[in-house]
């Protein structure tokens, strides 16, 4: 009777511990904790080991530091001193120089920088080189070389904003070479294990994705295409170099799965695919100096590796020892791969890096980027996978994260939406958004909606025109799954994200305006339509795919889709409080977006504040902002949901919240004006006098002057006047003939790099020919070439003070129509006038022109070009003509 006794009371003691466990109050920890710089992240060894690099906080913005290795850290010395935190680096692989990128506020204008991480200075830091001093362009950086490690490969969009350009880079002098001219819609390029450019990645103009193998300067062959529905890269290449690693889901395939191509006979064979059959392929590491391939890896609910070498399976299996329920990854290793950084990471434990050598098997602690955290991880919520079945039964899988010491039963609820939409997906793993919403009482729900990536192409595919539809039902019945297990309260639900998370707020809210209480949408777009007019230039390759997602705005049926699911045509139906958080530099999600939804949602008398950052751009990154956005945040969701949150923040914070906070009284928006394209263009003359013409160009762009000449010669061939322009440049010979008859543009052949690029004109359409690919362009109006000879064309059309009209030109590289418009300036003397061109798809693009109109030709031409940074073309006519 007593032990029973004794065990009764047991556990009752038991049980009571439990359950005090479970509600003692956790600790409302401060923002800065979640939200501040990290005291040291990023760290990377040098290539021989002897150095370690870092970001750390210098003038209050993560950069980059450097210290000896065996060093304490508190030893290192700053090498960049950016405005704007630094997303990433990396060092050469000579260790003589630390590469980085850095934009102009959140433009994502993206220039190479190169740093020599053992220069001395007295103070600040050591100068940076910037290796492509061009503003308004996004550098791509292809490769670093390995064999000649001061070289590097880049692509630059200074010529066309849509397309890059190759060039190689001397990183010592910054010299930089032209290897080719993307007039082919190339959108990258792969290198062998000998660095010898092998293959193109292309895309066009159905876009469609294409592998091209390279057989000679300027010859390309087309082996492998992946419909808008598919996708396929290049993940390396085997020991000899006689095959590549193909990671494809093209055809019947549904998984992505791993094959060796060869590009010589095309011949595919298939290496491996997920041997669950649930997920994509994730990914192959290979060594740079065996060339052997040493594991794969898949992400079910969390990452699996398969290891193809014992040697380093039993490396991995070690380290996963040490670090029981976490994630163990390679942040970085020497040149000999015996050196290495490793990343120890979980869903409720602040992260750590070790130092690991293979070779004496010492695993050395080198740093927690945020001890705080790591102080207060007994606090931190445990991120669980759950399923739930969408409107239409498809499965949805996602993260479901509840506040510590709180019983899953009738909580507040936050939807954290992730981005994208196509591709991304969220990941079991410390999230800072997570853990600062479960500290303040919520549980998180992340779910991974159609159209995430991972898992299959037919889960991809199945968001295709689905925005605000199923892709939103995948979301709400997320919420409804939760609220019928009881594990939520439906009166205390909102719905938050950024990108296409801030999209689908807004779609929450106003496709069921019932489910939410209360909604922060950062950088996301409220009306399609002004979202793909105002898609970055260098995202060509990526709107056919953009239509596919959304719609085609320009078909009737695609117009129709994109009105029903743009949430700014439905705020009607918004009735809940929602924040909005902007970047005025988003070079994706233009302020304009946010702009709108605010003076519609004001207008109509709905509950709408506003932050507008004049230093972001697609997201919040400097810390003082970020921060801000969670004062307002916190406060926000703590009066909607009723949760709790940390009152104020620092002096600097709280000025920079009342910086960006907007008086959304005085929000204004100018949509673009709509001008009608003339029907018809009257001419005083149909003649076109045949002559010679010689002329001088200059382009002035980037600080530099660059010199070159063209000739212009008119004859009539027969039924046809033609125009033939010649200009020589240092990158060659472009030959541009226009057929003309009635003054009405009949055919054009351009000659460059040993292409001829051809455009034949209908009455209704435009037929172009590229790259052995033919494609229509619809016409409707008057059409003219404005880059050819326009001169003439505008000398012959009735020129007064106040005369305009607008006509047509067809766009080679984008394949579209461009709206143009004339319009006389002044008339300086009795023969001459001043006439402007502007492109009113881009009122940036101007030309001027200086017409004699009793000559009835331009006697110069200026012309800006914001595709190719704001350059200045001047183009005069020589006086002995």
């Amino acid at each position: 009777m007593k032990n029973v006794l004794l065990i009764y009371l047991s556990l009752i003691v038991f049980m009571g511990t439990k359950s005090y466990a479970q509600n003692k109050e956790v600790p409302l920890l401060d923002r800065e904790i979640f939200f501040g710089n990290p005291e040291i992240a990023g760290g990377q060894l040098s290539p021989d080991g002897k150095f370690i690099s870092f970001l750390k906080e210098y003038n209050g913005t993560l950069n980059i530091w450097v210290k000896k290795f065996d060093e304490p850290f508190e030893n290192a010395k700053p090498l960049t001193d950016n405005e704007r935190p630094i997303g990433g680096y990396f060092w050469t692989y000579d260790g003589k120089y630390i590469l980085y990128v850095k934009d102009n506020k959140g433009d994502e204008n993206y220039n190479v920088y190169a740093v020599d991480p053992l220069a001395e200075v007295k103070e600040g830091v050591p100068e940076a080189k910037n290796l492509t001093p061009l503003k308004d362009v996004t550098v791509q950086i292809y490769q670093v070389s390995r064999n000649e490690p001061n070289i590097m490969m880049v692509g630059i969009n200074d010529r066309d904003k849509a397309w890059h350009d190759l060039y190689k880079v001397d990183i010592a002098t910054g010299e930089r070479t032209l290897i080719f001219e993307n007039k082919n819609r190339i959108t990258g390029w792969n290198f062998d294990w000998d660095e010898e450019p092998r293959l193109a990645y292309r895309t066009n103009d159905k876009g469609h994705s294409e592998i091209m193998r390279i057989d000679g300067e300027n010859k390309f062959t087309k082996i492998y295409e992946t419909n808008l529905e598919e996708s396929a890269y290049v993940s390396g290449w085997n020991k000899d170099n006689s095959q590549f690693y193909l990671v494809s889901n093209k055809g019947d395939v549904d998984l992505t799965t791993l094959y060796l191509m060869n590009p010589k006979t095309e011949a595919i064979e298939k290496v491996e695919s997920d041997p669950k059959n649930k997920v994509d392929f994730g990914g192959v590491f290979l060594d740079d100096n065996t060339r052997e391939l040493l594991y794969t890896s898949y992400t079910y609910d969390k990452r699996e590796r398969l290891w193809k070498n014992k040697k380093w399976a039993k490396l991995f299996s070690h380290l996963e020892k040490q670090f029981k329920g976490r994630e163990v990854g390679f942040s970085s290793f020497t040149k000999d791969y015996k050196q290495m950084l490793i990343s120890v990471t979980g869903d409720k434990y602040a992260p750590d890096v070790y130092y690991y050598n293979s070779d004496t098997k010492k695993l050395i602690h080198q740093y927690t980027p945020k001890p705080k955290l790591k102080e207060n991880e007994q606090y931190l919520a445990e991120m669980k996978p759950i399923t739930y079945k969408s409107s239409d039964g498809l499965e949805i899988p996602g993260y479901l994260s509840i506040p510590k010491n709180k019983e899953a039963k009738n909580l507040p609820l936050v939807v954290l939406v992730h981005g994208g939409p196509k591709g991304p997906r969220d990941y079991w793993g410390y999230n800072s958004y997570v853990q600062m919403l479960a500290n303040r009482g919520y549980a998180v729900l992340q779910p991974n909606f159609r159209a995430s990536g991972g898992y299959g192409k037919s889960f991809l595919n199945a968001g295709n025109k689905q925005w605000g539809k199923l892709m939103q039902d995948d979301i709400t019945y997320g919420v409804k799954y939760l609220i019928s297990e009881g594990t939520v309260d439906a009166s205390k639900v909102a719905i938050m994200g950024g990108s296409y998370g801030g999209y689908a707020t807004l779609a929450g809210l106003a496709f069921t305006p019932d489910l939410y209480t209360c909604g922060v949408d950062i950088v996301g777009p409220s009306n399609l339509f002004t979202l793909l007019e105002s898609i970055p230039p260098y995202w060509e390759a990526f709107r056919k795919s953009l239509y596919e997602m959304t719609g085609d705005p320009e078909t009737e049926e695609g117009k129709k889709l994109i009105e029903e699911t743009s949430p700014l045509f439905h705020v009607d139906k918004m009735k809940k409080p929602l924040l909005i958080v902007q970047g005025a530099n988003d070079p994706r999600v233009k302020q304009a977006e946010s702009d709108q939804i605010v003076i519609a949602l004001r207008d109509a008398d709905k509950e709408v504040e506003y932050l507008l950052a004049d230093d972001e751009g697609h997201g919040f990154r400097k810390p003082t902002n970020n921060m801000a956005m969670w004062v307002a945040t916190e406060k926000f969701l703590a009066k909607h949901l009723g949760g709790r949150y940390q009152e104020g923040g620092s002096d600097e914070v709280m000025k920079r919240l009342g910086e960006i906070t907007v008086d959304v009284s005085k929000v204004t928006y100018t949509p673009k004006e709509e001008v009608e394209t003339s029907a018809s263009i009257k001419f005083t003359t149909t003649d076109i006098i045949p002559g010679e013409y010689d002329y001088t160009v200059t382009i002035e762009v980037q600080d530099k002057t660059i010199p070159m000449t063209s000739h212009r010669s008119v004859k009539k061939e027969g039924e046809f006047t033609t125009i033939t322009d010649k200009a020589q440049s240092p990158m060659g010979e472009v030959v541009d003939k226009l057929f003309v008859k009635d003054m009405k543009p009949v055919k054009r052949e351009i000659q460059q790099g040993g292409q001829t690029f051809l455009m034949n004109f209908g009455e209704d359409n435009i037929e172009m020919e590229m790259m052995g690919q033919k494609f229509n362009i619809p016409v409707e109006g008057a059409v003219l070439c404005g880059d050819i000879a326009l001169d003439l064309f505008i000398s012959r059309m009735p020129l007064r003070e106040g005369f305009e009209t607008v006509f047509l030109s067809p766009d080679l590289m984008t394949q579209k129509m461009k709206q143009l418009q004339v319009k006389v300036k002044e008339k300086k003397e009795e023969k001459i006038y001043v006439v402007s061109l502007t492109n009113l798809d881009n009122t940036n693009e101007v030309t001027e022109y200086t017409i004699n109109v009793e000559d009835m030709i331009g006697v110069q031409e200026t012309k800006i070009v914001p595709q190719m940074g704001n350059a200045k073309i001047t183009t005069v006519l020589k006086q002995d003509n």
